[in-house]
């Protein structure tokens, strides 16, 4: 029996439509499940061949258990190991380099110095900072954000430098970019699953949560459509994840990619609508199943070399 678990926290609809959906498709020799987990022993074998984390960016315990299962050849959707690592300011340096629309941006550093450190710390910092430097480049109007922080929070819109340094003050120890703002036309996001398919809502995040998506989305033009599905497998592709969302603000036709570090995105049915939440269900169902029945090439990691290499010599001594 291949088990898949769905792993989550106070989400409702989604997990619970996902093991309908893979235990009504009538897959013979595949059970979904609410994952229960305890305490884990090292190295202990997980029970499933695939797991579906919706949670464990929040929750150190359950990314600790993620590990210990792909460690014992569980499949996680997603890599555990690289949504550590991750983060938005790297991921706007690669989308650059794969030719994918950047506001232009740049990391700060801390304005107050992080806890158990001195100035002598930072020793290597420039300091002050060519301040003129930074702002010719980036321009205003400009988002001061976190450089891995998520859900439009400590989000500061700023048109100058006095602007810039009142919000930079307010920031404490959290690591900042400024980023040039995009006199956004349109906004969509784009949910993408398996790498392969994607599906384009039109969105508008100032507007109340269960607002923000469209009940039907018309895109501009097929050239538009087709940047921007291209786009957002590009960038799933290129940092792995298996289900994503991408969200593109337009700008005279251009859809530069603003968020696309979601490997947990938004998938409730009273705030993306039935029918993205149907599509979002039927899709990653699909590749859950497939995924237990086949499994895809496993993701490199260093160490599993080794552990082949100790089960080749167990076998032959």
């Amino acid at each position: 029996m291949q088990r898949i678990g769905i792993l989550y926290g106070m989400e409702n609809t989604f997990p619970s439509a996902l093991v309908d959906r893979i235990n009504g498709s009538g897959v013979p020799g595949v059970v979904a499940e609410h994952m229960k987990i305890g305490a884990i022993k090292m190295a202990e074998p997980c029970p499933y061949q695939v797991i579906i984390d919706r949670v464990s960016h929040d929750i150190e315990f359950y990314r600790a258990y993620l590990k210990n299962a792909a460690l014992n050849g569980t499949l996680i959707i997603n890599n555990p190991f690289w949504w550590s690592a991750d983060n938005r300011f790297f991921n706007y340096s690669l989308a650059s380099k794969l030719g994918v629309a950047i506001p232009r941006t740049v990391i700060l550093p801390h304005k107050d110095l992080p806890p158990g450190t001195t100035g002598q710390t930072l020793r290597n910092l420039i300091f002050p900072l060519n301040w003129d430097e930074v702002f010719g480049y980036v321009g205003f109007p400009a988002f001061l954000k976190p450089f891995n922080g998520g859900g439009w929070k400590n989000l500061h819109l700023v048109h100058s430098q006095e602007d810039f340094f009142r919000a930079y003050d307010e920031t404490g120890v959290m690591c900042m970019m400024l980023q040039a703002q995009v006199k956004v036309e349109e906004y969509y996001r784009c949910y993408v699953v398996g790498q392969e398919k994607v599906r384009i809502i039109k969105y508008d995040p100032t507007l109340r949560h269960d607002l923000r998506y469209a009940k039907e989305t018309v895109i501009a033009s097929k050239s538009l459509e087709y940047r921007m599905k291209n786009d957002a497998l590009t960038l799933c592709r290129a940092l792995g994840y298996d289900l994503n969302s991408v969200e593109f603000a337009i700008q005279d036709g251009i859809p530069y990619a603003i968020d696309f570090l979601n490997p947990a995105p938004d998938a409730d049915a009273y705030s993306i609508g039935q029918e993205n939440f149907d599509w979002l269900v039927e899709n990653v169902a699909s590749l859950a199943v497939s995924r237990a029945l086949k499994p895809a090439a496993a993701p490199e990691y260093r160490w599993a070399q080794f552990i082949s290499e100790q089960k080749t010599e167990a076998a032959t001594a």
